[in-house]
């Protein structure tokens, strides 16, 4: 048994996948930065209301509002973080990154360039008599 933050991994999976550590160390990382960017999101909404004097809500206002906030603040930067992990966990297991699957490989062709017949393209790469 491998040991992995809390949990407990078999040897055999830990052996199958070398990447595992980094790949988890890189979540803990990102779940962390959310968790800070959570904070500090709101703590700075909330300090930037109370300085806000055109705006005077009641304090609950103020705390949903910086809650809401900093919410969505941590929720953005968690996303951000754990797509780059999990593009890490491809690149470790030696897979293709997940950005470089969707795009289609198409040979470019020059309008002005002849066919082998001798026929000439327009500009939009379609064969003219």
């Amino acid at each position: 048994m491998v040991n992995l933050g809390l949990l407990r991994v078999e040897d055999e999976v830990a052996a199958k996948h070398p990447g595992l550590s980094e790949y988890a160390a890189c979540q803990s990382y990102a779940f962390m930065k959310g968790i800070g960017t959570f904070i500090t999101g709101t703590g700075v909404a909330f300090v930037l209301q109370k300085f806000n004097q055109k705006m005077p809500y009641s304090l609950h206002w103020n705390i949903l509002i910086s809650l809401v906030v900093g919410s969505v603040a941590s929720y953005a930067v968690t996303r951000q973080e754990t797509k780059k992990c999990t593009e890490l966990w491809m690149f470790l297991e030696g897979r293709e990154p997940l950005q470089n699957v969707a795009t289609e490989k198409v040979p470019t062709q020059d309008p002005k360039e002849k066919t082998r017949t001798g026929e000439k393209r327009n500009k939009y790469g379609d064969v003219v008599n």
